[in-house]
C-alpha cells in the first residue's frame, strides 16, 4: 500500500476492544498511513478491553461515549475536535451487540426489549452519529464514514438472529444518510460486509467455528482477516475512493458470490 494515504486526515475510530478487533487493527493501519484519530468506546466495553494501551501506542486519547446517547456523541465530537485541531475526515462505526445472542435466545423466541437494544446499539447509533455530525457541521468535504456489516443482512443465517435485522437496518441507514450527506457536503457513507472474523464479538456467536471453516472452504480466496479489512477501511478513508458512496462492499474473499466449491462438494460426494 502506498505510504501516507491518510496524511493530514483526522477522525474517530469506535469499537476497538482488543488486538483481535477490526477497529484495533484499523487504528494501527491509520496511524501507519499518517492519519490521526481519537478512540472511543462505551464505558462498559472499555472495562472489558485494553483500549488505553492502543491509545498509548497510537499517541492519542480515549474519550468514553455511549453511541446510543446523543449527548454523549456531542461531547465526544467536541472533545475530539479540540484534541485533533479541526473537523473530521473519517469515522468508523464498529459497534454491535445482541443480548438475545449472548443469552441464547432463538429468532422465534426473541426478547423484544433486548432486540430493540440490539437495533439501537448496532444500527440506530450509526444514524445518531451522522445526525450529530450533520448538526454540528463537523465533517469535512469528501470525508468518509464506514460502518461494519455482515452478509446476514441480506441472506438467512439462523444463528445470527436479531443481529441480521440490525445489520440490514445499518445498511439501509448508510444508503439514506449517504444520499443526504453526499448532497450536503460530498461526504461518503458506506458499509463493509466482512468475512466471519475471529474477534471477541464474532466468536461469541454459537456455531462460529463451524461457520468460519465453512466460509473458508467456500471462498476462493479464503476468509478475509481483520488486518486485511483494516487495509480496506484505510483505502475507503483515503482520497482514492472519493466517488464510492451508499454501497455495501463485500470484503469476504469471494464468499458472497460463490455458490459452491469443490471442497464443499467433496464432503458430500459419497452421501
Amino acid at each position: 500500500m502506498p505510504e501516507n494515504l491518510l496524511k493530514g486526515k483526522v477522525g474517530i475510530i469506535t469499537g476497538a476492544l482488543d488486538e483481535n478487533s477490526i477497529a484495533w487493527k484499523t487504528a494501527l493501519k491509520v496511524k501507519e498511513q499518517g492519519g490521526r484519530f481519537v478512540l472511543t468506546n462505551a464505558p462498559i466495553a472499555m472495562r472489558m478491553g485494553a483500549i488505553k494501551e492502543l491509545a498509548e501506542e497510537c499517541n492519542t486519547i480515549v474519550i468514553p461515549a455511549d453511541a446510543t446517547v446523543v449527548e454523549d456523541i456531542e461531547k465526544l465530537y467536541a472533545e475530539a475536535k479540540e484534541f485533533l485541531g479541526g473537523n473530521f475526515d473519517f469515522l468508523l462505526h464498529s459497534i454491535g451487540m445482541s443480548p438475545n445472542i449472548r443469552k441464547g435466545r432463538s429468532y422465534g423466541d426473541l426478547n423484544y426489549e433486548w432486540a430493540m437494544k440490539s437495533y439501537d446499539v448496532s444500527a440506530i447509533s450509526f444514524h445518531k452519529m451522522m445526525h450529530v455530525a450533520e448538526k454540528m457541521d463537523i465533517m469535512n468535504e469528501w470525508a468518509s464514514i464506514i460502518g461494519l456489516s455482515y452478509i446476514a443482512a441480506q441472506r438467512v443465517y439462523p444463528f445470527y438472529t436479531d443481529m441480521a435485522d440490525a445489520k440490514a437496518l445499518l445498511e439501509s441507514i448508510a444508503r439514506g444518510y449517504g444520499y443526504r450527506f453526499g448532497k450536503l457536503k460530498k461526504v461518503r457513507v458506506n458499509t463493509i460486509s466482512q468475512s466471519p472474523t475471529k474477534t471477541t464479538a464474532g466468536t461469541g456467536i454459537g456455531g462460529f467455528d463451524s461457520f468460519f471453516n465453512f466460509a473458508e472452504a467456500l471462498s476462493p480466496l479464503g476468509n478475509a482477516s481483520a488486518e486485511s479489512c483494516a487495509d480496506y477501511i484505510v483505502t475507503m478513508f483515503s482520497d482514492l475512493t472519493r466517488m464510492v458512496t451508499m454501497q455495501n462492499l463485500f470484503h469476504d474473499g469471494g464468499y458472497s458470490f460463490t455458490g459452491i466449491s469443490e471442497e464443499i462438494m467433496e464432503q458430500f460426494k459419497d452421501l
